[in-house]
């Protein structure tokens, strides 16, 4: 696999980001800063407009060495040649996805607070799992809360990848890295700030100063 599972995991949005041009500058941005993986979510039913962000996007990423998954498409992810899919509880299973998009791909699994989800999801081939919301979230205000300590206890039982999402902030990441996510999945402290790769850069730095520990 190409590229390494850790640091900042920027995932866009429909309301941040209204439109193509905005979208594409805020990516770069965040990329400039250091982000490592972008995942492309838009849940609109325009299949044009998403298979050309969705290019679009990977040939950006590609030119930061970057990562693009696509949410919960693993057919839009085939088509537009991305590293990979992101898939919820309902949204195919990694077997269907590896079959698919080949040995190589990425397939990160959402697990909520489940380590039997993310057991399974190891057990079937997943490259990483996402676990939260460890804090309130604007996305998904109603998502069910992870505690902090669930990142030690998934370590246990499972040898992948975390990515730890839901509420994270500049001012609550370093918590959840000490845990031991190894990524950390931001919407709204990342692309509705008004320095966006200066943000990214201060997100990636905490990762930096964790290691040097």
């Amino acid at each position: 696999m190409p590229y390494h599972l850790s640091g900042l995991y920027g995932i866009t949005d429909q309301q941040l980001m209204p439109d193509s041009d905005c979208m594409f500058k805020s990516i770069e941005r965040s990329l400039e800063g250091g982000t490592t993986v972008i995942q492309y979510r838009d849940k609109s039913t325009d299949q044009t407009k998403r298979l050309k962000q969705a290019g679009s996007l990977k040939q950006l990423c590609d030119r930061y060495n970057a990562a693009l998954l696509i949410n919960d498409d693993i057919q839009l992810a085939k088509q537009c040649g991305a590293a990979g899919v992101h898939l919820g509880q309902s949204d195919g299973t990694v077997t269907e996805a590896r079959k698919i998009l080949g040995t190589e791909a990425i397939i990160g699994v959402t697990c909520h607070d489940s380590i039997e989800l993310a057991v399974q999801a190891h057990s079937e081939g997943a490259d990483y799992v996402a676990f939260g919301a460890f804090f309130p979230s604007k996305t998904k205000p109603d998502a069910k809360p992870a505690p902090i300590d669930l990142i030690a206890r998934v370590k246990l039982k499972v040898n992948l990848p975390i990515v730890a999402i839901g509420g994270i902030t500049i001012d609550n990441a370093q918590q959840i890295i000490t845990a031991g996510a190894d990524m950390l999945a931001v919407i709204h402290a990342l692309y509705a700030q008004d320095d966006i790769r200066k943000t990214a850069q201060n997100f990636h730095q905490l990762f930096n100063t964790d290691s040097e520990r």
